[in-house]
């Protein structure tokens, strides 16, 4: 434990060199989410869609299509009037994803020439979920004005073979990366910690991967076993291990901002690892547990609070809260 702290106290140190003394708390609206403290308000300021519906070809072990039923679903062919009406009501901004095609790719391209026009005459900010990115698609999304790509990193061909069920490698992970890369494409990739059936197996070599490819930002969530999926019983990675990772990550990419995403342990392991997470130099967390606000104000970091997906810094319209 003495060993584990110095290496936590190590990343702390290192997050404050580099960064403000705050704490980024998100709330994104893709669940309902309330704490003592923090409520977020209005709850629909970033609105998630999928591009598909709740069809996925891949149907990973881990998510079973599952994630898909808490996004809205809207005809391209729809999508700008849609938006209108979400600006109307206050909306700020869409994170679009869906479920991925038989090559590990969502099929964003028909959505592209709507996301422009989204983006141009509505002014919507637009983060989107890529899965495998080919150079069309690169080109197509930095055309249409998206602020970011988010997209899992694997860094195990076993797990994408066993977990996505997909038959590429590693390498196309890493090439996607360079292509938005090229185009001029904000990246915040994903890690999910221990993907591989609980255990992890390839995280370390996607840290390395991402970090050769100058990200915006990073996003670590942990394998959280949902029902009615493969992994329903799978035992998720201990607080410990995980903790190790983000200290890891917070050594390897020192001035990038890193954040703990929305899936993640439950009950009183959540708050160990949120409070753990602050320690290791983490810059945001979302859906916060409850504590974790005033576990950072003694760590002697300001809370900000965002009605948004991880790694989205305020909106003109909405300034930083230091309180709710």
């Amino acid at each position: 434990m003495q060993a584990e702290a110095i290496v936590l106290d190590k990343a702390f140190e290192l997050r404050r060199r580099h960064f403000p003394d705050e704490m980024h708390f998100h709330g994104p609206g893709i669940k309902r989410y309330e704490t003592q403290e923090f409520q977020p308000r209005p709850p629909q300021q970033f609105v998630p869609i999928s591009v598909t519906g709740r069809h996925c070809a891949l149907d990973c072990d881990h998510c079973g299509k599952q994630i898909l039923r808490y996004m809205g679903n809207v005809a391209y062919s729809n999508l700008f009037a849609f938006c209108e009406r979400l600006a109307d009501n206050g909306t700020q901004g869409l994170l679009v994803s869906g479920g991925c095609d038989a090559a590990g790719r969502v099929p964003l391209a028909p959505w592209l020439p709507a996301l422009r026009r989204v983006r141009q005459e509505l002014g919507l900010r637009l983060i989107v979920h890529t899965g495998l990115v080919d150079e069309p698609l690169a080109a197509g999304l930095a055309a249409a004005g998206v602020e970011s790509a988010r997209i899992d990193i694997i860094g195990a061909d076993r797990t994408i073979r066993q977990v996505y069920h997909l038959g590429r490698g590693v390498e196309h992970y890493e090439e996607s990366l360079r292509l938005l890369a090229a185009y001029g494409v904000s990246t915040l990739p994903h890690i999910i910690v221990g993907l591989h059936y609980g255990r992890l197996l390839g995280e370390r070599n996607a840290l390395a991967m991402i970090k050769r490819h100058a990200p915006a930002g990073l996003i670590v969530v942990v394998l959280t076993p949902l029902a009615q999926t493969r992994m329903a019983d799978v035992v998720p990675p201990a607080v410990g291990p995980v903790l190790a990772f983000l200290a890891a990550a917070r050594a390897e990419l020192p001035t990038v901002p890193i954040f703990l995403g929305c899936a993640r342990h439950s009950g009183e392991e959540r708050l160990e690892l949120d409070r753990g997470a602050i320690d290791a130099g983490l810059n945001g967390i979302a859906f916060p547990a409850e504590g974790a606000v005033g576990y950072a104000a003694q760590r002697g970091l300001t809370a900000r609070f965002h009605e948004s997906c991880c790694g989205v810094w305020p909106l003109a319209a909405d300034a930083p809260r230091s309180r709710p």
